[in-house]
Order: C-alpha cells, then sequence, then structure tokens
C-alpha cells in the first residue's frame, strides 16, 4: 500500500513538474534573427519581456520610430517593454500583447518553453499566428558582449 502511495504521489508531481516547463519562460532571450535580446521578467505574476540588446549599426540611442502614436517615436527601444499581458495556462502563457517596434505593430501574443529549452513566441492577428523559437543566452542586462557568441 504504501509503496503504491508513493507511486501516485511520484506521478503527481512529475505531471506538475511537466505542466510549469511550458510556463517557464523567464531569462534573457535571443531572438531568431539574433539581432535582439529581450529579458522576460515576471511582472505581477505574468510574464513581461523588455528590450535587453539591440545590434544597431549606428551609435548612440536607437528610437521607437515606427510607433503609430507621434508622442512615443523619440522614446528609447531599450528597456521597452515589448511583451504583456500574458494569462496563466497549463501548457503556456495565452493572450498576452507583443509590441513589434521594427513596424510599429501590436499583436495578440502566446508564450511557452519548449522541451528543448528553446522559447516558442506565436503572434496572431485574429486566427493567423506567426512563430519565432527564441534561444536562452547568458548575456546579461547590460552587458554589451555580443549575444551571438553567448548564445547557448
Amino acid at each position: 500500500m504504501r509503496f503504491k502511495l508513493c507511486l501516485i504521489v511520484t506521478i503527481l508531481f512529475a505531471s506538475a513538474a511537466n505542466a510549469a516547463d511550458g510556463l517557464d519562460v523567464y531569462g534573457m532571450w535571443l531572438n531568431e534573427k539574433k539581432t535582439t535580446v529581450i529579458e522576460i521578467t515576471d511582472c505581477g505574476g505574468a510574464p513581461c519581456g523588455s528590450l535587453a540588446w539591440i545590434e544597431h549599426p549606428e551609435p548612440g540611442t536607437v528610437v521607437d520610430a515606427e510607433n503609430p502614436d507621434p508622442d512615443l517615436r523619440a522614446r528609447p527601444l531599450l528597456g521597452l517593454t515589448i511583451l504583456s499581458g500574458f494569462e496563466e495556462r497549463k501548457d503556456g502563457w495565452k493572450k498576452g500583447r507583443v509590441y513589434d517596434p521594427m513596424s510599429g505593430n501590436t499583436y495578440g501574443a502566446k508564450l511557452r518553453r519548449r522541451a528543448d529549452g528553446t522559447l516558442e513566441l506565436k503572434g496572431c492577428i485574429g486566427p493567423l499566428c506567426k512563430t519565432q523559437v527564441w534561444t536562452p543566452t547568458s548575456l546579461s542586462a547590460g552587458d554589451c558582449a555580443s549575444p551571438v557568441k553567448d548564445a547557448v
């Protein structure tokens, strides 16, 4: 009887751990093009992500020039929150938003950690979604090293 109880408890814990894997999205992530590092942190029980590093050919402050709101076009992109509003589900984070500073558009978003350790981001307009796969990086906020060489 004790063995069965231990087996049941072990299975329950293993199931809970597997379900939580998709929710563990926190850390530093390198986008698919290897041009941006996004830092995902906990913002009140849900993930939010801000731009921690941007590859840019010109020195100086890179600004949100494509923002549809003219009053926001001069704000710096570094530190800008681009992921927000997520709700927890058993297999990941849903009903969030992702802001694309390259186009100035905001999309519906879903986030989940994949079994291989990468991060899957889906940006959606209605039922049409585009998926990006981000890789973890050891780049820390404020580090000037190339995230490409530091990517894990």
